[in-house]
């Protein structure tokens, strides 16, 4: 009989699950269509939006996606059953994932009863289904960072719909809400003062944000905790993925030399102030052997 030592068991215990974790379904190649509002639509702008991120940690896992990007702002359920051929379907994606019910209950009277949104939600999956797309549907996230407040207690129902609705008609399923509230929760242990830890608003996600609905749509699509981690350590070095602004105040003579250098170099000011800023945070983090 062979024995093992206590590593060369932990190794094989390693290699065992490794070898019974499915692999990832999103294979190289497929299009992936994000149908949203405002969240996807700056998801799918910036370099450091979830869309993107969700691509690049996917492509950090050797599967390169094509993205679809179908977000608007302002969009709510209806508006988003009335495009669907035209910004998801007409693409002949294989996988869509869907983020929906924010603006519904955050329009309020313009927005869309639950009865409503139920029907067209529905719609909308079966479909995408019935075109052979794949659906993800991702519960809304939060409206404002205070989990009591009358939006949130409103859209929580219409999230319950949605966990339903993944199981009947066996969809893909990633909880961004729950998600975010422990997030949330977690984070207000270590800064405890008023303000927003995921958004800059309340409902649009900053950075922090921006990672943690890529982590939850990442987790939907199957990925393991070994595969986030790489995930996330290839987002570490993406370029522009989150901004630092710096407010330093000059003189008029010097704002003047700036502009008249600006046009020199045919470039804007803030794209030539911006620029050296980059280089001094670089020189800086060097010089500390950062």
């Amino acid at each position: 009989m062979k024995y093992l030592t206590p590593i060369g068991a932990l190794a094989t215990m390693l290699s065992a699950g490794s070898l019974l974790h499915a692999e990832i379904p999103v294979k190289a190649g497929d299009k992936v269509a994000f149908l949203g509002d405002s969240i996807t639509e700056g998801g799918q702008n910036s370099p450091g939006g979830y869309v993107q991120l969700v691509s690049s940690g996917l492509a950090a896992n050797g599967v390169n996606i094509q993205i679809v990007g179908a977000g608007i702002s302002g969009h709510k359920s209806n508006d988003m059953l009335k495009r669907l051929d035209r910004d998801v379907l007409g693409k002949q994606p294989q996988w869509m994932t869907l983020s929906c019910g924010v603006n519904d209950v955050w329009h309020g009277a313009n927005g869309v009863p639950l009865e409503d949104y139920k029907k067209n939600i529905t719609a909308i999956v079966d479909q995408a289904q019935a075109a052979g797309v794949k659906v993800v549907i991702l519960t809304s996230t939060m409206i404002g960072e205070d989990q009591p407040n009358p939006n949130n207690q409103k859209l929580a129902s219409y999230n319950a719909f949605l966990r339903t609705l993944a199981t009947e008609k066996n969809c893909r399923f990633a909880d961004l809400n729950a998600e975010m509230q422990a997030a949330i929760a977690e984070a207000a242990k270590t800064r405890p003062k008023p303000g927003n830890y995921l958004t800059t608003d309340g409902v649009h996600m900053a950075f922090a944000g921006n990672q943690m609905m890529a982590v939850g749509v990442l987790k939907g699509f199957g990925l393991d905790a070994a595969e986030v981690a790489k995930a996330s350590n290839a987002w570490l070095d993406i370029p522009d993925a989150t901004q630092v602004s710096s407010r330093v105040g000059l003189t008029l003579r010097q704002a003047n030399q700036l502009d008249k250098l600006a046009a020199e170099r045919k470039v804007s000011v803030n794209s030539l102030v911006n620029a050296q800023f980059s280089k001094a945070v670089q020189a800086l983090l060097k010089t500390e052997g950062r």
